[in-house]
């Protein structure tokens, strides 16, 4: 009697990898929650460069300040992508958990598709990997162009070489985290597949 009592209210696989994948979302609301203060930082960042533009280069002194509170924001905007990237990190690291539970999956068709999820959301964690680095790099570049602006003896010329650098800097980004939003969507059709094909709701 107690060992069937016992393997009957053993939770089966899908349960247990349901219970991870929330567990998931969860720790990425860190990562969520920074999204739209980035957004607000970022446009107050970009109305103050387009002031330094506008003002020319004579009027050293109200670039300099600018250029000052330019910086500043710029290291608010690195301070909300390392709070975003260690929730992420967080998650990853739960969503391991995953893996040793697909493998005990029973069913062929749901152990295929648990697959297929994990490899998608380790691809994705992987972008936003490569999408964390390369918006620092950027982040490094801008500071490295205000403190250029600030320098009155600065050339026309390297003042362009480094917006130059720093367009590319930022397609970069672009194109990552438009492949970042993309493996989510493709994370979150495969995961919901998942929950109804094992019968979760």
């Amino acid at each position: 009697m107690t060992i069937l009592f016992l393997s009957g209210c053993s939770q089966p696989e899908e349960e247990k990898i349901y219970e991870t994948l929330e567990a998931v979302v969860q720790l990425e609301k860190g990562f969520e929650k920074q999204q739209e203060p980035l957004v607000q930082l970022e446009e107050e960042e970009k109305a103050i460069y387009e002031k330094i533009l506008n003002l020319g280069l004579k009027e050293i002194e109200e670039i300099q300040k600018l250029s000052d509170d330019a910086i500043a924001l710029s290291e608010q905007r690195q301070e909300l992508i390392d709070l975003e990237r260690e929730s992420i990190v967080k998650a990853e690291k739960e969503f391991e958990k995953i893996k040793e539970k697909m493998n005990n999956i029973d069913e062929e068709g749901l152990k295929k598709l648990a697959s297929e999820l994990y490899v998608v959301m380790k691809d994705r964690y992987e972008s936003h990997a490569k999408l964390y680095e390369q918006y620092s790099l950027g982040i490094k570049q801008d500071q490295e162009l205000y403190h250029m602006l600030k320098d009155e003896n600065v050339s026309l010329e390297e003042l362009k070489d480094k917006v130059d650098k720093i367009n590319k800097v930022y397609e970069e980004v672009y194109s990552l985290n438009e492949r970042f939003n993309d493996l989510t969507q493709q994370y979150n059709d495969l995961k919901i597949k998942f929950y109804k094909e094992s019968g979760l709701n």
